[in-house]
């Protein structure tokens, strides 16, 4: 080998090399998804962590055929397939194909979109989705935004946009309000921002869990009678748990009545905004003052592909801080560090430019809209079973639900529940999720799976059900002889 030689760096000398390789890494993932037939393999964690813990790092296999034939064995064999149908835990999607294309191309060209020198056009392209984003919420020209790592990150942003825009100094008189159906980051970032553990004020829901406005209004006159300064107001468009969605334009009248930031959180919800038959859901989006949109959860891209996007531009200048060396103020080209928590950052705007200049927006649209309609179709055959109980109606895509025959206790059913759930991830053929409610576990189905049929889910309850049984009998073996 030549001194100086790079044969393992992306170059011009190297790209038959690069071709091979990624021609390779693209076989064994398509040799995975041809045969792979549940979500997870069903290893368990002391296995898998044998496994990791016996490669020594220290001792390089030398190509990178090898190096892909064990990651084969301890990753692509083990890995949490999303795009199977048995898989309805997270906010995870399957991937739009031309986002995947995207990312050979930004991994390789390596961008990063911090400053204009090291993107040129991915920068105007991150610019132009912004705008694209913005039209579609129904912000005017005056909107800006930036892509980020996720919908914390976005939640964070828009929530310091929020403190930086207050008038009041003291951050301990500072409070942001949301219900409990809020996402976790909200508080995060009330603690991040300085605000303290007990910034976030709840306010109340309504039966179906969206936030009251006659309650938001009742909290923010005791603010102020307090000497309380409410910093931001939180409307959520697609919880967690129920995927609900605040109503946006009420919230926004309160907001607008007593001059409060108002952010709203639609990393899951952000669907809605190519939906061809759900688009009325956000009906006052448009007032806020900042928004979260995660394209990684209901646009279909690979994680991450997120963004803030903000109404006013002036907004994301205020936290703007330049250097000599990377963004200095006589720059006359666009730095988008200028307004970004991070430095460095990937060209992830590119996967969704692919995707809407392939796919289009509508149908977009159309898949986000498919699977809220699975979710309905889910609620339907929970509601028709006798050994099912539901939480309530979906309004997006998830559907809280557990197994409770009549004949079963709530205590025991609170045993079981998660039982359940442990259950079916080691045995790898369904994923659920599971959370907590009023002191009840539920399991959760999470459909973001525009392919997924109503017979794939028939199975998975299916599969609840025996999984629940199973349990039962094996507590108390005389279950498995009574009439119940």
């Amino acid at each position: 080998m030549l001194e100086g030689s790079t044969p393992h760096l992306f170059g011009r000398s190297t790209v038959h090399t690069f071709q091979h390789d990624v021609a390779r890494a693209a076989a064994a993932v398509a040799d995975r998804v041809g045969t792979v037939r549940r979500p997870y393999s069903g290893a368990s964690l002391t296995d898998l962590q044998a496994m990791v813990d016996a490669v020594d790092l220290d001792r390089p296999l030398g190509d990178t055929d090898a190096a892909l034939d064990e990651v084969g064995r301890l990753y692509l064999d083990h890995a949490v397939w999303f795009h199977e149908p048995g898989y309805v835990a997270h906010l995870n999607c399957p991937v739009a194909l031309p986002a995947l294309s995207a990312e050979v191309l930004l991994a390789a060209v390596n961008s990063s979109v911090d400053t204009y020198d090291q993107s040129t056009t991915g920068t105007l392209i991150e610019r132009r989705l912004v705008d694209w984003a913005a039209g579609r919420i129904g912000f005017g020209p005056d909107a800006d935004g930036v892509f980020t790592s996720g919908g914390t990150q976005s939640n964070l942003h828009g929530l310091l946009l929020a403190r930086e825009a207050s008038a009041a100094t003291d951050l301990s008189r500072m409070r942001i309000l949301a219900t409990a159906e809020a996402h976790f980051s909200v508080t995060q970032a009330g603690i991040l921002l300085g605000l303290g553990r007990d910034a976030v004020v709840p306010v109340a829901t309504d039966d179906v869990g969206r936030m009251d406005p006659v309650a938001l209004t009742a909290i923010l006159d005791d603010l102020i009678r307090y000497d309380l300064v409410p910093m931001a107001v939180v409307a959520t468009a697609g919880t967690t748990d129920l995927g609900c969605v605040d109503p946006v334009d009420a919230v926004a009248d309160a907001c607008a009545r007593y001059g409060v930031w108002l952010h709203v959180d639609a990393a899951y919800g952000c669907g809605l905004l190519v939906s061809t038959r759900r688009r009325h859901l956000l009906d006052g989006i448009e007032r806020a003052d900042s928004v979260t949109v995660d394209f990684h959860k209901s646009f279909f891209q690979p994680i991450s592909s997120s963004a803030v996007i903000v109404r006013r531009s002036a907004a994301m200048r205020r936290m703007a801080h330049h250097a000599d060396y990377l963004n200095p103020r006589t720059a006359t080209v666009p730095n988008q560090v200028d307004k970004s928590l991070q430095t460095t950052r990937r060209f992830d705007a590119l996967k969704l430019w692919m995707t809407l200049r392939t796919v289009g927006a509508e149908q977009l649209g159309t898949m986000f809209d498919r699977v809220v309609d699975l979710a309905e179709d889910a609620h339907r055959l929970l509601i028709d079973d006798p050994d099912f109980e539901v939480a309530a109606a979906p309004t997006l895509s998830t559907v809280l639900f557990r197994y409770r025959p009549a004949w079963l206790d709530v205590d025991t059913c609170d045993t079981l529940t998660p039982r359940i759930r442990a259950r079916l991830f080691a045995g790898g053929e369904a994923i659920v999720a599971g959370t907590t409610r009023k002191g009840h576990h539920w399991l959760k189905l999470t459909l973001l799976n525009p392919a997924t049929t109503v017979e794939h889910l028939r199975t998975v309850l299916d599969r609840v059900r025996e999984t629940g049984w199973e349990l039962l009998t094996e507590d108390d073996p005389r279950l498995a002889t009574a009439v119940v």
